[in-house]
Order: structure tokens, then sequence, then C-alpha cells
């Protein structure tokens, strides 16, 4: 058992799983023609430089419609202008590198980053075969964790800001606000930021169309808001399972988040555990859970987001890890990320796990046990700074 573990725990198995199996899911994608989102985004770029509404449907280039900001437009530039198939390998391979290098520079050991790599792997997968944003804005709330610990608050502001202004999710980078020891100067840089974004994509298209086009975003937010709870295939989070387990449709998300939220804010009650590395972690994982598990907007690839935090908690784990916390971990492995898969039984898949949104069923139970740690847990043994250190 030990050397099995020991080979994938290697680097190269870890680099082969991580970005083999994205690359598998690419190449699927891109001779299958499975790339409707990726359409999307790239309409996106196109939309914004003619001045057309970013948020009408065009089932003339893609199913759906828009719901990212006129500041992706930029984001996604590099790709438009090269045939779609290669366009969208690319694409999801980038999600795939750009996570990669955030996870490897997080304040955890080696070891522990690879493991939260395996853990993710199956997840990344399912993300890509998306071809979604996801694994970036996954990357985009690491940084900004990382970048505040390393007291780069400038550019901690920037990250919070661009994927605030691409998909609102990147607000969540403000979590990390109390562990910055500059607050004044991240503050003033996330104003800086916000103006920067706000103006930049007028250097392709008109002030006045940028400006149309928030209004326009948050129009198509708040309908996709109420189509949510209505689809399948969408609010698979906490909300979701309440609304679809006791057969209650209309129910106001308030309902939910606010008592989330609450728990979720506990959490910044222990003051002197602030400079805590383990602590920190702590407030890390619940941000990425919290994130998507009270989301409306949760799908099946959003769930990236949330796995890492996951594997994130896993890893900060006191040593030695109980039977309870194994089992947690497992059940979210099959549960979350097997769940979507082929091997997974098709019969519990549909009728089960997709109907009431169980695949946020573990990720939600591993959230409240975060909470629960970041209540009672010390600080960290010097055993533990070891296994913690860079």
């Amino acid at each position: 058992m030990p050397s099995a573990l020991n080979f994938l725990l290697k680097k190269s198995t870890v680099l082969f799983l991580w970005f083999g199996l994205s690359f598998f899911a690419a190449i699927k994608q891109a001779f299958g023609h499975h790339y409707n989102n990726y359409l999307i985004y790239k309409f996106t770029f196109f939309n914004l430089v003619h001045q057309h509404n970013l948020y009408l449907p065009q089932p003339e280039h893609f199913l759906d419609v828009n719901h990212y900001g006129p500041l992706f437009a930029l984001f996604i530039a590099p790709f438009v202008w090269l045939p779609d198939s290669l366009a969208v390998v690319l694409w999801i391979m980038f999600n795939a590198w750009v996570l990669y290098q955030a996870i490897a520079h997080l304040p955890i050991a080696n070891q522990h980053k690879a493991i939260v790599l395996l853990l993710c792997a199956h997840e990344l997968m399912t993300a890509s075969f998306g071809d979604q944003f996801n694994p970036c804005m996954a990357a985009i709330i690491l940084g900004s964790f990382i970048l505040i610990r390393q007291k780069k608050d400038f550019w901690a502001a920037c990250l919070i800001i661009l994927g605030t202004f691409i998909k609102l999710y990147g607000i969540v980078g403000l979590a990390f606000f109390f562990f910055s020891d500059q607050k004044i100067k991240l503050i003033l840089s996330l104003l800086f930021w916000s103006v920067v974004f706000f103006v930049l994509p007028m250097a392709i298209s008109s002030p006045a169309f940028v400006v149309q086009t928030y209004q326009d975003w948050k129009n198509v937010l708040i309908e996709k808001d109420a189509q949510n709870a209505v689809s399948v295939m969408q609010d698979i989070s906490v909300i979701g399972m309440v609304r679809r387990i006791f057969l209650l449709p209309k129910i106001s998300d308030l309902v939910v988040l606010l008592p989330a939220l609450a728990l979720f804010g506990s959490s910044y009650l222990f003051i002197k555990k602030y400079q805590t590395i383990s602590y920190q972690l702590l407030i890390l994982s619940s941000t990425l859970l919290f994130t998507v598990l009270f989301s409306s907007g949760s799908e099946s690839p959003t769930y990236i987001i949330a796995f890492v935090g996951v594997a994130i908690w896993f890893v900060n784990l006191p040593k030695p890890v109980t039977k309870i916390e194994i089992a947690l971990l497992v059940f979210a492995f099959v549960l979350t990320s097997l769940s979507p898969s082929d091997i997974f039984p098709k019969f519990i898949q549909t009728q089960y796990v997709v109907k009431y949104s169980l695949k946020a069923l573990p990720c939600f139970l591993v959230w409240l046990y975060v909470v629960y740690e970041t209540w009672t847990r010390n600080s960290v043994s010097e055993t533990e700074k070891a296994e913690l250190a860079v």
C-alpha cells in the first residue's frame, strides 16, 4: 500500500492525472464540437467590439445566453482568433494550468499539494467537459488568499476585483481581509482596480455601451436566478436541496442564506487565531465551499471550486486523521466528484443525485465540519508548522 501511495504522489503521476484527464476532456469536446460555453465566451468579445447586447440569445452561434461581465471579453480575447477546436483545447488547458499554479503556491507542504491535486483531478475533468471558467475562478480565490498572506495586497485586490467583474464570485476574496497587515492599502487598491476594470472594456467598445452593459448584466443575472430554481441542472446547492427534497420550489434563498452567513461569520469571532496558518486555511476552505454551496447558479462543473476547499480541509486536518474525517472525504469523493461520471450508477445519478441536488450534500457536511473546527481548533503544533511550511 505505501508503494502504491508513493507512486500516486510522484510528481510525474500527479501531473499526468491533473493535465491528462483535462486534456482527454478537451480533445473529446473539440472533436465532438461540444463547446457551446466556449462559443458564448467567444462571442462576448465580438459583441462587445461591435456593441451588440452581450446578453441576448444568438441561436445562430450558440445556445443559452452569456452571464459574465463585459471584462470577460478581454480575458477571453487571446483565444477568439484561433480555430474553435484548437481554441477550446487551449482554453481548457489554460484553466487547468492556472489552477495548478495556484495550488502549487499554497502555504502547505509539497506532499499536501500533491494530495490536493490528486483529489481534485477528476472534478477538474468534470469542469473541463463544460469548458467553463470555474477552474480560473477557483485560482482567483486561491490567489487572493496567497497574495494577502505574502503581503502583496495591491495584486490581491487586482484578483478580487477581476473575479468580481467577471463572475461576481471573486468578491468572496474579501473573506481574507482580516488576514491583511495592510488593510488601508488593500482598500485603496480595491478602489483603484474597480475603476480600472470598469473602464478597461471601453478600450475596445464605447463608454456609453459599457455602462449600459452593466445594467444589462444585472438584469440577466436576476432573470437567471429565477430560472435556476426550476432547472435540474442548476441550483445544485443547499438551497436547491431544500427546494427539491422538501418540495418547496418557491422558498426564498434568504431562508437558507441568512443562517449560512451567520454560521460563516461566526468563524471570525476568534481574533487571536487570525495569524494562525491552520485557521487561515480553514477560512480558505470554508470560503471555497460557501461560494458554491449557497449559490443558486451552482451547477456540476462549478464544484471544482468547492472540491478544492474539501481537499485543502483534508490536508489541513490535525494528525492522525479520524475515521469520521476519512469517511467525510470518501463520501465527498464518491457522491460529489464521481456522481456525474459514467462509472456512477445511472439510475441513482438521475433519480436521486440530480433530482435532489445531492452533489451538494457531502460538501455541505464538510463545510459544517470546517466551521466547527474554526471554533474548536487551537493553534498548530510545532509538527504541523513544519508540515505546513512552504
